[in-house]
């Protein structure tokens, strides 16, 4: 059943993204730095010593935003989506330390995903489904780019999203489909990842992959993974040449499967897994 409430519902639903992808800059900077703690402590607690980071929280929420520089505290009116960056000219407002492109980014493409979902579904529980597809999966893209860690904390919970929007036909995919699609995204590439390390003796990829790979099987069915890691592969494979002729490789020469594959996934959503097949030239 959808709700149709003019044209308020597409500018609410971008300004809502907006918001939304103001938060997943908050995520994108403090998930891996929480996991990293989380370790810390772990590897603290086994080896009977106090963790350093003991007794300062550090979450989603807590400590407030702050420069990361001088540490000067973000206000609120600081923390508008796009417009404060606009205004502070890209810069602290205390200090002067710039500030990236990549935060205004984050928030338009989350801003224009929401406003694209909801123009495809209207205002109904599959455009929540999306909206929350999406969020998650550009959070995944940019921690895996910046850190190589796709995080069980969004990995697992779009999992299992994916098959609880088909069994509440939320999405159209059957929920077999769905079922299958995350049991073959999961193995295919756990089978490749265990066959490169039986012939070079190195990791080819991480587990993180591999729950990415199922959560997109579980949204889009099992016959959206072959079109789309045959995207993820092609496109990564140029980005790859790209970073090397222009010594831009990280250390070790790796680069990170995990934003391809989001890059497959938001192509699923915007235009089908088939259409992805001409874009591969098969």
């Amino acid at each position: 059943m959808t709700v149709d409430i003019g044209l308020a519902g597409p500018l609410l639903a971008g300004i809502l993204g907006l918001l939304i992808g103001s938060f997943l800059n908050v995520v994108i900077h403090r998930l891996p730095k929480m996991m990293e703690r989380r370790w810390a402590a772990e590897c603290a607690e086994l080896s009977g010593q106090t963790p350093s980071e003991a007794g300062k929280p550090f979450n989603l929420v807590t400590p407030c935003s702050h420069c990361p520089s001088c540490h000067a505290p973000i206000r609120w009116y600081q923390n508008v989506p796009v417009l404060s960056w606009l205004a502070l000219r890209a810069r602290c407002a205390e200090c002067g330390t710039g500030i990236g492109w990549r935060y205004p980014a984050i928030e338009l493409l989350t801003g224009a995903l929401f406003v694209f979902c909801f123009d495809r579904h209207g205002m109904s529980l599959s455009t929540l489904a999306w909206w929350g597809f999406a969020a998650a999966l550009l959070a995944l893209a940019a921690i895996d780019w910046d850190t190589t860690l796709l995080p069980d904390d969004i990995t697992l919970p779009l999992l299992w999203a994916g098959l609880i929007a088909a069994a509440l036909q939320w999405t159209t995919v059957p929920l077999t489909d769905a079922l299958w699609g995350a049991v073959a995204g999961y193995l295919s590439l756990w089978s490749i990842y265990w066959l490169f390390k039986l012939v070079t003796g190195k990791e080819g990829m991480g587990y993180g992959d591999f729950k990415l790979l199922a959560a997109l099987g579980a949204w889009f069915g099992w016959q959206a993974l072959v079109p789309m890691v045959l995207m993820a592969s092609v496109i990564g494979a140029v980005v790859g040449i790209g970073m090397k002729l222009f010594d831009n490789l990280r250390e070790g020469g790796y680069v990170p499967f995990g934003p391809f594959l989001a890059g497959a996934g938001f192509a699923a959503l915007i235009f089908g897994p088939s259409a992805i097949l001409d874009v591969v030239g098969l």
